[in-house]
């Protein structure tokens, strides 16, 4: 019953009024990724490793097989083109705006907790031996910990194992749009269209080949994966459902902002509806008035006229009695 005002709510007609009511989040947003900038170039923790230690740390050096520069663009991009296609078709400027905000939510929060995470920690990575020794000659102080000789952005970068962040960025990015086409596809509406889960499954199948890469590649070990997925998946969960009922609602397909407007109208609606028929009540009572008015006009002269005419009678009664 509510779709039908879909449509009502346009960029054009109603996208500076949401941009000014949410500056301060999308100010929010500047400030977390000024803070995923300075995470990402401060030097982690070097923790301890020794040489007993370099059995576990001594896969090879490879490439990504999932490369840096490809993460935004199918946990970002790809979500804001399909939220793209659902406003085209239905108009609403509300579900577009808090989709897009909600999102990028996710991944930055997602991003500043697992880069504080990595920093903190400094786990070294499957192919920590590589990245510090690149010639194979390994050593060590007098203390039994590394003394690596490698470059020294691969050793930064070799320290910083857990949780991964392909992994969280992953959830983070393809879990909300998982639960975004929960919602607008009415996956849990008790009629059992398998195929609704199929394409609910998909960002979250993508999500995981992303995660096992990273193991498959060294550059992760399994806990560092899991504990990326469960980070990110729990923060789009959570930034989802602030602007968005839960998809098994009755109103999951839509934002909680756009019933809200729809409620204010409605209500703006009645109460115009309420002044306009005082005023006809008002209109068609006037004229009943006046008729009243003249009816009392009539009868008052009636009055007058029978008044006169009785005393008229009288004077003559009298005078002949004279």
């Amino acid at each position: 019953m509510r779709e039908v005002q879909l449509g009502a709510h346009t960029v054009r007609s109603h996208g500076i009024m949401i941009a000014r009511t949410h500056m301060h989040d999308w100010l929010i947003l500047m400030l977390l990724l000024l803070i995923e900038a300075f995470l990402y170039e401060i030097h982690p923790f070097y923790r301890f490793v020794g040489k007993d230690m370099m059995s576990d740390l001594k896969y090879p050096l490879k490439s990504n097989t999932v490369p840096v520069w490809a993460v935004p663009i199918y946990s970002v991009l790809l979500p804001i083109a399909i939220f793209l296609i659902v406003y085209f078709r239905r108009r609403d400027v509300y579900d577009l705006h808090h989709a897009i905000l909600g999102l990028v939510f996710s991944v930055l929060v997602t991003a500043v907790i697992t880069d504080a995470i990595k920093d903190a920690v400094g786990r070294p990575r499957p192919d920590f031996f590589w990245r510090c020794f690149p010639d194979g000659k390994d050593v060590y102080d007098t203390l039994g910990n590394v003394v690596c000789h490698g470059d020294k952005i691969v050793i930064k970068e070799g320290h910083k194992s857990f949780p991964s962040g392909h992994t969280s960025w992953s959830f983070a990015g393809l879990g909300f749009l998982s639960l975004y086409l929960s919602g607008k596809i009415k996956v849990f509406d008790r009629r059992g269209h398998v195929a609704k889960l199929c394409l609910v499954f998909l960002p979250l199948l993508v999500a995981s080949l992303v995660g096992v890469s990273r193991v498959d590649d060294y550059w992760h070990h399994w806990q560092d994966v899991f504990a990326g997925g469960l980070l990110g998946l729990t923060v789009a969960t959570f930034c989802y459902l602030q602007f968005f009922p839960p998809p098994y609602h009755a109103e999951g397909w839509g934002p909680y902002a756009y019933f809200r407007e729809l409620e204010e109208s409605r209500s703006s609606t009645q109460a115009a509806n309420a002044v306009n028929g005082c005023n006809v009540q008002a209109m068609e009572a006037q004229p009943q008035v006046d008729n009243a008015h003249d009816e009392r006009s009539i009868h008052g002269c009636m009055g007058l006229t029978l008044a006169r005419n009785s005393n008229t009678t009288l004077e003559e009664i009298e005078s002949g009695r004279r």
